[in-house]
């Protein structure tokens, strides 16, 4: 699959469509199995709270890979993404209700590289809270 945005179609400043994503308890838990990270403070409240935070909250590597789907929808191709990194700034807090959390998630083009790639800097915001710093992605483009 190519990336469906094109080098030739994009500048410095461009955005990507921004996304909410909601997050609730059964969440973290179906993403538990899925990643094998049982942690407590991503489940047990009472065990969260103990240790220090203020309720249970979400799995960083969860929190990072909702983010970069804003990068792989906007591309089209999961595979044109050639690095991504982020810093984990503040936890993104899941209370137990039907609303749960939710994780907003912006975009931009930083910088146009060599050989088609873009830098795609985002920004993760979790109860008016940043919640990845420096989250960027190298994508290479059509």
């Amino acid at each position: 699959m190519a990336a469906k945005v094109s080098y030739a179609d994009v500048e410095v400043g461009t955005e990507l469509p921004a996304q909410s994503f909601p997050v609730v308890r059964s969440t973290l838990v179906r993403y538990a199995g899925a990643s094998g990270d049982f942690n407590p403070i991503h489940w047990n409240e009472k065990f969260a709270v103990e240790v220090g935070l203020p309720n249970v909250i979400a799995h960083g590597m969860f929190t990072m890979a909702e983010a970069a789907r804003v990068v792989t929808d906007w591309v089209g191709d999961p595979g044109a993404v050639v690095d991504y990194s982020v810093r984990f700034t503040k936890p993104v807090v899941v209370p137990n209700d039907d609303e749960g959390a939710l994780i907003e998630v912006s975009g931009k083009v930083a910088a146009l590289l060599d050989d088609h790639a873009v830098r795609v800097d985002l920004t993760a915001v979790s109860a008016g809270q940043k919640v990845l710093g420096m989250a960027r992605a190298v994508v290479r483009l059509a």
